[in-house]
C-alpha cells in the first residue's frame, strides 16, 4: 500500500468539468494499493498520515501534525502507484490490486481517516480526475506499507 502525502494549501478534484471536491490547508494524498496487501495496512497508514508531524510550528519547524493544526484531507485513489517501471519503457500494472478489492480498501482508508474528526474530502474511485493543488513548501512524502517493512 502507498500514499503519496502533500502538504497542500489547497486541493481539489474536477471530474467533467465540474469540481467534485476541494479542501484547504492540509494534506492530499494519493492512495494506492498492491495485490499482496492486508487490512490492517490501513490502520497503519491513516495513523501515520494524522500524526505525521510535517506541519510548521510558530518556530517554523516540522512539528506539528494535520490533526494538530486542524487540517483538511482530500484523498484520491491511484492504481499508478502500484506501477513497476524497472523494467522497459512501459509500466506494468500487474502488482495493483484488483478494482473491487482496491476500492474496498480505499473506503476503508477514507472511513479509518474520517474517525479523526478531520474534515475528508474524496475523489471518485475509478473516475478520469483532474486533481490540482498548491503545494506548500514544496512538502511531499512517500508513505509504504509492505510484507517487507512490516516492522516500522
Amino acid at each position: 500500500m502507498k500514499v503519496v502525502f502533500q502538504r497542500v494549501k489547497s486541493a481539489s478534484v474536477t471530474i467533467d468539468d465540474k469540481i467534485y471536491s476541494s479542501i484547504n490547508q492540509g494534506a492530499l494524498l494519493l492512495f494506492g494499493v498492491e495485490k499482496h496487501d492486508k487490512e490492517e495496512f490501513i490502520d497503519f497508514l491513516a495513523n501515520k498520515i494524522l500524526n505525521l508531524r510535517v506541519f510548521d510550528d510558530k518556530e517554523g519547524k516540522m512539528n506539528l501534525s494535520v490533526k494538530d493544526i486542524g487540517g483538511e484531507i482530500l484523498v484520491v485513489s491511484q492504481f499508478t502507484l502500484a506501477a513497476n517501471c524497472k523494467k522497459g519503457l512501459r509500466p506494468s500494472f500487474d502488482n495493483a490490486m484488483e478494482p473491487k478489492g482496491a476500492n474496498i480498501f480505499y473506503e476503508k482508508f477514507v472511513s479509518k481517516l474520517k474517525n479523526s474528526g478531520l474534515s475528508i474530502q474524496t475523489g471518485v474511485f475509478g473516475a478520469d480526475m483532474k486533481v490540482a493543488l498548491i503545494n506548500d513548501g514544496p512538502v511531499t512524502f512517500i508513505l509504504e506499507k509492505s510484507e517487507k517493512n512490516e516492522l516500522d
